[in-house]
């Protein structure tokens, strides 16, 4: 069981110049620190709405709320405050706007928190990945993300 502590995720800046070196997303749990590049560079849209929860404080104090060994670990979903909830892995965050941090524009979650699609890049989950997690059903992203491990 991994807990994401108060600080979780941190050291995300509120803009990143295209010509920049990738944003870095701090994770501190029960179990250590973790960080991952986020990729803003390739996934504007998706990378700008992970920065903008993470610097509204939105993921502070969520739990991994779906581990899965050798698999991944995933996280981001509001009900997961309290670890023992039935709801957890069932939510997002709220419907609003946020910036798109490469092009300027604004970007809007709808429908659940839910964020339109983007296929920008061709990325592979590799281990030690992190990726956004949806439904399946297109423009089902919002906030819960997972990390890939073996």
């Amino acid at each position: 069981h991994i807990a994401a502590g108060s600080g979780c995720p941190a050291a995300i800046a509120d803009s990143q110049p295209v010509d920049m070196p990738n944003p870095v997303a701090t994770f501190d749990t029960t179990m250590g620190e973790i960080k991952c590049e986020i990729y803003l560079d390739k996934m504007p849209i998706t990378a700008s709405n992970f920065i903008d929860l993470a610097n509204t404080g939105f993921y502070n104090g969520l739990h991994f709320h779906r581990v899965i060994p050798d698999f991944m670990d995933q996280f981001g979903c509001p009900h997961s405050k309290d670890p023992k909830s039935s709801r957890a892995g069932t939510g997002g965050p709220p419907d609003g706007t946020y910036k798109n941090l490469v092009t300027g524009a604004t970007e809007k979650r709808s429908g659940g928190g839910n964020i339109k699609d983007e296929f920008a890049a061709k990325i592979s989950n590799e281990p030690g990945t992190l990726s956004m997690a949806n439904t399946g059903s297109p423009h089902s992203g919002g906030s819960p993300f997972f990390i890939k491990n073996l």
